[in-house]
């Protein structure tokens, strides 16, 4: 035996069995090695070379084992989580689908895309600029709310006064452009939607900052030897930049947190080092492009599915309302989709940029919401961390629970949301209010019945068919009471 395995030829040998011929059915595995002339068996070859080369039968000792334990790749279990491919084809087939329709809407009513006919929507009389002129007066509230501060800061009034003073001026921000936008007949609904969303704006950034002003003159008057020691800290810190109260009640920084990105004030905001051209240049090229590309989808697209839904909405044809609302679905969630990265991203990352305002968290991944809650905590930071610092916590901070302050912010949200929707149409329907105060069971609802990809897909469901059920509703209530009545008083 052991001449036969010393200086004998290159022999191989074979131990188990051999595999059976219909197809490696049995656990017995055949074992291949080549023996030298001095009878050593060279160790086997790496595995990781020979998994590419499964043709050479024999290449390596696991050659013919083919099969392991693993789950198909759509199983839950597999690990697996690179769908690339199959997102890409859901690209592409929303492509094509769409495709199809704009080439439909082109054969069926032709071009309708006007960008003169914008200029209409904010002017009845081109030498009349109500909306603009309503903008430029919002600087006298905020000169007011400024004045107030500063003789709040010297001792010169006191805080009962100064606060009786601040809800003067807060209640004139949010009624001064309503009565303007009711009473007069030259300022258009687009006009007015965009005069009270600067007031609107305006009024949140000065509750913040008599806020934060006040915080500041009660942190002073608490602990007048801790506002001391930091006093010297402060001016030991003056190479750094920062500012402390009061040195902060300048015109200059006023008007920085009047056109900076946010609605929260603070002495000290952090600031990016340099303004970055390239970057500037991207979103300011982005804002003009999406901004064209929504105007032409709202001409093209949605005006003319609306005005073929007046007549079904007025025969109550149930099954055509239903039709018409699915038709406007895709439009509509399309311009919403393409209205987010405009607004928040391209817009609020150019003024970002030009500011040098260093936060840039405008949103968070809202699309991956599993329930409501979560996407209204993270579609809108910067009205979300208003409602946070100015009227959640002080709801907590005065006793009342955490289901109350909630309720309270969805209240405030949905008055707001029916002030810049009914005035500028110059009807109350409640239709926004009713939205938004719905959202409170919704979230109930979802976060109960729906788990994960299904609260993620009910999430994106309310979306899609929630905002055309508003737009349908004012547009009909708008259409007979501006066009119908007439003609049957006539």
């Amino acid at each position: 035996m052991g001449d036969r395995g010393g200086a004998g030829g290159s022999r191989r040998r074979r131990t188990a069995s051999r595999p059976s011929s219909q197809g490696g059915g049995g656990p017995a595995e055949e074992e291949v090695r080549d023996v030298g002339p001095g009878g050593d068996a060279p160790a086997p070859a790496p595995a990781a070379k020979d998994e590419n080369r499964d043709s050479d039968v024999g290449s390596g000792p696991w050659d013919l084992r083919c099969h392991r334990l693993q789950d198909s790749l759509f199983s839950s279990d597999s690990g697996f989580s690179n769908y690339r491919g199959i997102l890409n084809w859901c690209v592409v087939m929303l492509i094509l689908s769409n495709a199809r329709l704009f080439l439909e809407n082109l054969i069926k009513y032709g071009i309708l895309v006007d960008p003169i006919q914008v200029v209409s929507l904010f002017l009845k009389d081109p030498y009349s600029w109500p909306a603009l002129c309503l903008v430029i007066v919002a600087n006298v509230f905020a000169v007011a709310a400024f004045q107030v501060e500063k003789r709040l800061a010297a001792g010169a009034l006191t805080e009962q006064a100064g606060l009786l003073l601040h809800v003067v001026n807060l209640a004139t921000i949010l009624c001064f452009p309503a009565a303007v936008a009711l009473l007069l007949e030259s300022i258009t609904p687009v006009g007015s939607v965009l005069a009270l969303t600067v007031h609107t704006i305006l009024f949140l950034k000065l509750v913040s900052y008599r806020d934060v002003n006040l915080w500041c003159r009660e942190r002073r008057g608490k602990a007048k030897a801790k506002a001391a020691s930091a006093g010297k800290k402060a001016n030991g810190a003056a190479a750094q930049h920062t500012v402390s109260y009061p040195d902060n009640l300048t015109y200059r920084d006023l008007y920085y947190f009047l056109l900076a990105p946010t609605l929260c004030y603070e002495l000290n905001f952090p600031r990016s080092p340099r303004i970055r051209k390239r970057f500037l240049l991207r979103r300011l090229l982005e804002m003009l492009f999406l901004t064209q590309l929504q105007v032409g989808l709202i001409q093209q697209w949605m005006v003319p599915t609306i005005q073929n839904s007046m007549k079904p909405f007025k025969d109550m044809d149930y099954s055509r309302i239903i039709e018409r609302l699915l038709k406007l679905a895709v439009p509509n969630h399309l311009i919403w989709l393409i209205f987010f990265y405009w607004f928040f991203h391209s817009c609020m990352n150019a003024v970002a940029e030009l500011m040098q305002f260093g936060d840039r968290e405008f949103y968070r991944d809202w699309w991956n919401s599993e329930s409501v809650t979560y996407f209204w905590q993270n579609w809108n930071i910067p009205v979300h961390k208003w409602c946070l610092r100015h009227f959640y916590k002080p709801m907590l901070r005065r006793g009342s629970s955490k289901w109350v302050a909630s309720t309270g912010v969805f209240f405030a949200s949905a008055f707001f949301h029916e002030y810049l929707v009914s005035i500028p149409l110059h009807m109350f329907r409640l239709w926004a209010f009713t939205g938004m105060m719905a959202q409170i069971p919704l979230a109930w609802i979802v976060s109960r019945f729906f788990q994960g990809n299904y609260g993620n897909a009910a999430v994106w469901l309310t979306l899609i068919i929630g905002q055309p059920v508003a737009v349908l509703m004012y547009v009909h209530d708008y259409y007979v009471l501006n066009y119908e009545a007439p003609v049957a008083g006539a």
